[in-house]
């Protein structure tokens, strides 16, 4: 049975059956049964599951799951509908309200920007309860490099969006010649008033869609009230 349900499966699906990756998955088994993990198991692949690699026009790289109780459900940046909104989101919200006028919402649920083909990519796919980083370095390093080296090979263009050091630690490995990266510190209270805010990705990445001709984003998310009652 593939664990990835579209062409994701065809181009990164043999690392499930690579070494490291099968004692991430004995880790992980581990760790659902004893501790509490982040986000819940069937949610581990929602970034590749709602994003088709075909489909990905823009790469937001975050780096592991949010910590929290409820919060994390497999989307960089986003949380379930009634979770309060983490504060560098609010920052994102922030800056897009600068940057392109967009209205905050009362939210910050991101799926509507997945579905448009914004990859919400964490580099470590799981965390430990209360424990930031406790699933780093077991093995999803490697695989999201993976996701990250077939996306660089793809001829047409994608954006990578890298916030933070940790996330630009990743521009060695795409090719900008072909595509495009745009960086800035990272949106958390710690470093957004150190180059985050008025650094106008938004509308950024929605000229370089025109550019290379695909559909710019919406990124007006919708209300809590006009998001599916099965949201998260």
């Amino acid at each position: 049975m593939s664990i990835l349900h579209n062409d994701w499966n065809e181009l990164v699906g043999n690392e499930f059956t690579r070494s490291y990756y099968l004692e991430l998955r004995e880790f992980l088994k581990r760790e659902f049964e004893t501790e509490t993990v982040y986000p819940p198991m069937g949610q581990l692949y929602e970034a590749l599951h709602t994003t088709s690699y075909q489909q990905t026009k823009v790469v937001i790289l975050g780096q592991d799951p949010y910590h929290g109780p409820g919060q994390a459900h497999g989307l960089s940046f986003s949380v379930k509908p009634n979770v309060n909104v983490p504060p560098s989101l609010k920052n994102i919200y922030k800056e897009l309200a600068v940057d392109i006028g967009c209205t905050p919402v009362d939210h910050g649920y991101l799926k509507a920007w997945a579905d448009q083909g914004v990859l919400l990519l964490n580099t470590v796919l799981s965390v430990r309860k209360k424990q930031p980083g406790s699933h780093q370095g077991k093995g999803w390093e490697r695989f999201t490099n993976k996701v990250i080296e077939v996306l660089n090979e793809r001829e047409q263009p994608v954006i990578f969006l890298l916030w933070g050091r940790h996330a630009q630690a990743k521009e060695s490995m795409i090719d900008t010649s072909r595509h495009y990266v745009l960086k800035s510190p990272h949106p958390s209270p710690f470093s957004a008033n150190k180059g985050f805010f008025g650094s106008r990705p938004f509308s950024t990445i929605n000229r370089i869609l025109v550019k290379i001709e695909r559909t710019p984003i919406n990124w007006q998310l919708p209300m809590k009230a006009e998001l599916p009652t099965d949201a998260g």
